[in-house]
């Protein structure tokens, strides 16, 4: 990622003339701009423009982020969840989430810094922060912290780059004055969190970046080591973090490529210490973030000690290093002949059956056994209990207190119809490829179908023959003969079986909704022995054990988050704002917060995206025609500028938007934050690109001057070599006309931030007329009648 040197562009817009000597350019040489590079040499006072910008630009996005954050005094939206975290944490209680724990950790330091204990737990929206004693401006102050610096950092990002100040502007004000930012990062949620180190990691890319070519120094190792915590704070906070590795990996990639160039102008490298950048890159961006990325789930783990909400979640082994844990206080060993209730872990229904009968065919026309029905019951009930016999039964089998253990081949008898537990080669009512599951007698269980009644019992992560166990045993119902895993699952049959869940054998035996548990042992007498209560000592699981199995569960969670929501949108909605969130409504003074952006900004960012895309498609087909037309029409370097430094912003909206295409499960207008802030960032460029349009070349020879050995004489050798002009170059000094676009586009971007407003910080209150006349785009808003 390189460019000549006299493309080279100061911070500010600044051209540096050197002479160098020519040569042919390389790959290394086009792709040197992608971030920009700085003279070293710039003085302060050049920059005191850029620094008055940024002050100002800091002040507001502190003004507009914390102003009236106070309000409301109610829990609003996902408020519940994440103010719900913060409070376990503060209680050291164990729940289970689908988002990796940095973001509320930061949540949960903000109410311990302000000594709340954590006592209320956020469990409706609309509770009162005020009658429950809740520090919950603290709480906000910190996702408002974080929007509010990510506005100069954006501006930075554009500085570092080498783009002109009025660029510089217009991408953090886009950023700034958007509705979208400014409420979601006032409310006790992760997106500010995210949004703020997506926005640090491309910045310290950039500052890392520009330090290439004086590699393995301070700054340089410095730079590198801060991307790669920053970029492990993006994915420590969310998954979607993910698309920031992407992003930057993409760029380190292209640099890489560049340093294997033989022909690279700064020399070529050798293999060894093309090694030792490509090592340096690999600890600082991949090998640091995951070190941090696991240092936050040790700290995850080590406060939340206490049994809790997400114990349902995790292993019986995982369980049994909480304490207070109910499952391993509960725990009763379980005997041959005990009547037991077995409950699915997932959906909490009981196994369960009764007198009724399959229906000879079902809606699809399918036949079925005519068997006796067995269903899952939500509720307890004695058609729950069932007898759990040996699979061959021996005269000594029928003396009690012989131990269930795993992998035994056991029995289930019904315990009111009197009847055996059985699957066969008969499709269930809902799906033709699993197995139904009914009873039979037990004349008919103990002759010809024997082989259908034996269920093979594996206990999860089980040792051996290990005890079974109540609410511990955790276990797989396996029927011997054909291999099915006993499974239901949350669809209500037909009236025909009252509602109630169907139970079938599921052939992937190895999925994790296969799983049951043993609730409770309704023969055994309260006072009997295996009852009693025995001190439980608090297990310990090593650190990799417990990280796995909480990401298996996390991956899996979040994929199944697919049920539908009123608010959901999809993603081809985004750019065009068809659509936000509602997220608190008070009837009393009409005052509601409806999630939107700015329309103006989001349209022109958009169109922006759209515009660059053309742009390269044009350029790319004028160049299989032979005409060089951005060359030609432009300046040398333009190429360059655009492709490697506007496209990577380009870049890095579209891998944190497509990907959204490809996922099944609930998506929300939040998740297009980091690529609107990506697409803010391209909108500042390529206006600039824009109002860099010059015919006219610098054609001014380069003497590069050569002293000879001997004599001490000069050899001048003049050498035409067109200069990229910076923006005041080409305008005699002045950019009133990018001044006057930007200026244009801040105004109707101001216009759409401040008619929006009331939807955003949640008051005033809009009367009928205020609230049609905001429902621009159809939008779902309250208070419209």
């Amino acid at each position: 990622m390189s460019t000549t040197s006299g493309s080279v562009r100061q911070r500010g817009g600044h051209n540096v003339k050197k002479t160098q000597m020519t040569a042919a350019p390389t790959r290394d040489d086009q792709v040197e701009s992608t971030l920009g590079t700085t003279n070293p040499a710039s003085s302060a006072s050049s920059e005191w423009d850029y620094n008055l910008a940024l002050g100002c630009i800091t002040i507001l996005a502190f003004v507009t982020r914390f102003w009236g954050i106070g309000h409301p005094n109610e829990v609003v939206f996902d408020e519940v969840h994440f103010g719900k975290f913060a409070s376990y944490y503060l209680q050291r209680t164990y729940f289970f989430d689908v988002h990796p724990p940095f973001g509320k950790l930061l949540f949960a330091l903000m109410g311990w810094f302000v000594g709340y204990d954590g006592h209320f737990l956020f469990d409706n929206i609309g509770d009162s922060y005020i009658d429950n004693k809740v520090p919950y401006v603290a709480f906000r102050a910190m996702p408002a912290l974080l929007g509010a610096l990510t506005v100069p950092t954006v501006f930075l990002i554009m500085w570092e780059s080498g783009y002109s100040l009025p660029a510089a502007v217009l991408a953090a004000c886009l950023v700034l004055f958007d509705n979208a930012h400014i409420g979601q990062t006032r409310l006790i949620l992760l997106d500010a969190t995210l949004v703020f180190a997506m926005s640090v990691s491309v910045l310290c890319y950039v500052r890392f970046y520009k330090l290439r070519h004086d590699p393995f120094g301070r700054k340089w190792w410095k730079w590198l080591l801060l991307t790669g915590v920053a970029l492990s704070c993006v994915i420590s906070t969310k998954y979607v973090g993910a698309f920031t590795f992407f992003s930057i990996g993409c760029a380190v990639v292209i640099d890489l490529w560049g340093l294997m160039d033989i022909n690279r102008r700064q020399g070529a490298l050798t293999l060894p210490e093309f090694g030792k950048h490509f090592a340096a890159r690999l600890f600082g961006l991949i090998v640091v973030p995951f070190f941090f990325y696991l240092f936050w789930f040790q700290v995850h783990f080590a406060i939340l000690t206490r049994s809790g909400p997400g114990d349902d979640f995790m292993s019986p082994e995982f369980q049994e290093t909480l304490s207070d844990n109910i499952m391993t206080m509960q725990s009763v060993g379980i005997d041959y002949y005990d009547t037991i209730a077995i409950k699915h872990k997932e959906t909490k229904n009981y196994l369960h059956s009764h007198y009724d009968k399959y229906p000879l065919r079902y809606d699809d026309g399918r036949v079925s056994s005519q068997g006796q029905q067995v269903t899952g019951y939500p509720f307890e009930d004695i058609n729950n209990h069932w007898q759990i016999l040996p699979g061959h039964i021996t005269p000594d089998d029928n003396k009690s207190g012989q131990h269930v253990r795993n992998g035994d081949l056991i029995k289930l008898r019904h315990v009111v119809t009197d009847s055996i537990l059985l699957s066969h080669d008969v499709a269930s009512p809902y799906y033709p490829t699993n197995q139904e599951f009914t009873t039979v007698s037990l004349d008919e269980a103990n002759g010809g179908r024997f082989n259908d009644t034996l269920f093979e019992l594996r206990i999860e992560q089980g040792k051996g023959k290990q005890e079974f166990k109540t609410m511990s045993g955790q276990f797989k119902l396996i029927h011997h003969p054909t291999k099915v895993a006993m499974w239901t699952h949350t669809t209500p049959l037909p009236d025909w079986a009252f509602k109630q869940a169907e139970i079938n054998g599921n052939k992937n035996v190895a999925q994790s909704s296969n799983i049951w548990f043993v609730d409770t042992i309704p023969s055994l007498p309260e006072e009997s022995d295996r009852r009693k209560r025995e001190p439980r000592k608090v297990k310990r699981l090593p650190f990799l054990k417990k990280y796995f199995e909480l990401q298996r569960a996390m991956f899996y969670h979040n994929n199944a988050l697919t049920s539908s929501h009123p608010y959901a949108s999809h993603p081809i909605q985004w750019p065009f704002l068809l659509r936000g969130v509602s997220f608190w409504t008070q009837n009393d003074t009409r005052r509601q917060i409806y999630f939107l952006g700015n329309p103006i900004g989001w349209w022109i960012t958009s169109s922006i995206l759209a515009v660059f895309a053309g742009i390269i498609g044009a350029d790319q087909l004028s160049l299989r025609r032979g005409v060089d037309a951005l060359d030609e029409l432009w300046v040398s370097g333009t190429r360059s500028r655009l492709y490697n430094s506007t496209g990577f912003f380009f870049l890095t909206w579209a891998a944190h938007y497509l990907p959204f295409f490809l996922m099944g499960r609930q998506l929300f207008l939040h998740h297009y934050l980091p690529a609107h802030l990506a697409s803010a960032l391209v909108t500042g460029a390529l206006l600039e690109f824009v109002f860099t349009v010059d015919p006219v070349a610098s054609d001014e020879p380069n003497n590069v001057a050569i002293t000879e050995a001997k004599g001490g004489k000069k050899k001048g050798t003049g050498v035409t070599h067109r200069r990229t002009l910076s923006v005041k170059e080409r305008m005699g000094g002045n950019m009133l006309g990018l001044w006057a676009a930007v200026g244009v586009v801040m105004a109707a971007v101001l216009w759409g931030w401040y008619f929006f407003l009331p939807l955003t910080y949640g008051k005033p209150g809009l009367d009928v007329a205020g609230v049609n006349a905001r429902k621009w785009l159809g939008y779902d808003l309250h208070f419209a009648k």
